[in-house]
């Protein structure tokens, strides 16, 4: 073992099981870049780590991608340590330093799992921790709750550590087919040449969900579907999909091009042909839900990018709960032939939890006749990617902050203006009294979200 550790706030939560403790022991079994870390699990409960490392087991079982062997796991287990604290209690911060030092641990990083309203104080408790002011901090969204309240943290954590040592994850950004719409768009001429207002028509990100809020509904109640997803998720990957090709691939160049879409976001003036909000029936019974909450759990929104590549492309993006299906898609739909009665093509890049590219094309019918027919290509990455064995999002991002790479990571300035726009948004809805629709469980959602595209001669791409 080296002096370095791997210190996880929140150590018995859902997002430990489920994905940083898999993505740890992948990284382990394949001797990644965290192989030699100690591991220092921080919660309350009162368990021991021989206690923890049972419950820690059966998650990793099921959630790890690689095949679970006992072999493997007490390799692995060796090297975690649960340290019981309160993190909200600064005065216990003076024990934990003595712990780093009697185990000589000085390299430090600091993930923080657990509520974003807990940031400001784990990061004023290490201040009693020699040499973490020099370690490196994993932050989970939701950064803020909006723009102020992100601004405020910002500077407390800035306040302790440096701003090259904040890494703020976005999992969605570790995803493998995020990470190829560059190589798809770029490293293709027959998209590249294509990827601008002249010839694409729309562009639409999806991202439904099967699944209420669940026991999420304190928080979720206080945000709702464009604090939640829209501000950080999508719009993330709408900067992805909108950008110019960077100069080179680095983090600065990326984050520069990234910066260029979001400022070129078009204020919105007419809210009703931007915005439709929407509820799943029901969830004003789900726990912890205020009984008159007009909190949205589905939003659609039409968007414009203003500058020359994409002026009068319109954005579509729509995510919600309870919805008929999980998935993440991407679609490009391209401009009418000029071939009478010719489909549209339409370049669908899949992303969760199938992963692939399906590219719709024309083509004359066999036979002695001039109908074309819509013929389809349809490339699988997941088998492909199963085949391999590739590593997740948590993997990679954990093993691109340990290697001090922040290419696929949020910076504050993107979050600064996402949440800008957001906010925005939020005042001129609620301004304008924008209603906010019920639907059907697991349905499209409302259907009035159709109708905003279909009042511009669009629909969603199904």
């Amino acid at each position: 073992m080296n002096n370095s550790a791997f210190t996880i706030f929140g150590g018995t939560g859902d997002l430990t099981f489920r994905k940083l403790l898999p993505a740890l022991y992948n990284m382990n079994t394949t001797k990644g870049p965290a192989a030699d870390r100690q591991i220092i699990i921080i919660g309350r409960r009162d368990y021991t780590t021989e206690k923890y490392c049972s419950i820690a087991q059966d998650w990793v079982k099921k959630f790890s991608r690689l095949p679970y062997t006992d072999k493997d796991f007490k390799n692995f287990s060796q090297r975690i340590t649960y340290y019981k604290m309160d993190f909200t209690n600064l005065s216990s911060y003076d024990q934990l330093d003595e712990y780093y030092k009697r185990h000589d641990l000085s390299q430090h990083i600091f993930y923080f799992a657990v509520a974003p309203r807990f940031f400001s104080t784990i990061a004023e408790g290490l201040t009693n921790v020699s040499h973490a002011c020099h370690g490196k901090v994993i932050l989970e969204k939701p950064f803020g709750a909006d723009l102020d309240s992100a601004k405020l943290l910002n500077i407390q954590l800035e306040k302790f550590f440096s701003a090259e040592n904040i890494f703020r994850i976005d999992h969605y950004l570790g995803k493998e087919m995020i990470r190829n719409i560059q190589t798809l768009r770029f490293s293709n001429p027959i998209f590249s040449n294509l990827w601008n207002s002249r010839y694409i028509e729309s562009v639409q990100i999806s991202a439904p969900e099967d699944m209420g809020i669940e026991s999420r509904g304190g928080y979720y109640d206080a945000s709702g579907a464009l604090r939640d997803m829209v501000q950080n998720h999508l719009f993330q990957i709408l900067s992805i999909v909108a950008m110019e090709w960077p100069e080179q691939l680095s983090s600065t160049a990326m984050h520069d091009a990234q910066i260029r879409i979001l400022r070129a976001l078009r204020p919105v003036k007419n809210i009703r042909e931007t915005l439709v909000l929407g509820q799943y029936k029901g969830y004003h019974q789900e726990r912890l839900v205020k009984p008159n909450s007009t909190t949205e759990t589905y939003a659609a929104l039409r968007l414009f990018i203003d500058n020359e590549r994409w002026w009068g492309t319109p954005f579509y993006i729509r995510t919600g709960k309870k919805l008929n299906r999980r998935e993440i898609k991407l679609a490009i739909v391209f401009r009418p032939s000029f071939l009478e009665k010719a489909p549209q093509n339409i370049l669908i890049i899949k992303i969760q939890p199938s992963e692939g590219v399906y590219l719709q094309f024309n083509i004359k019918k066999p036979g002695d006749t001039d109908e074309i027919i819509q013929a389809k290509m349809d490339f699988s990455q997941s088998e492909y990617v199963k085949r391999l064995n590739t590593p997740e999002a948590y993997e990679r991002l954990i093993k691109a902050c340990i290697n001090n790479n922040k290419l696929w990571f949020s910076q504050w300035d993107q979050i600064e203006l996402s949440w800008n726009f957001i906010d925005k948004l939020h005042e001129l809805y609620k301004w304008e009294h924008l209603p906010v629709f019920k639907y059907e469980p697991f349905t499209s959602g409302p259907e009035q979200a159709d109708e905003l595209l279909n009042q511009f001669g669009h629909s969603w791409i199904d």
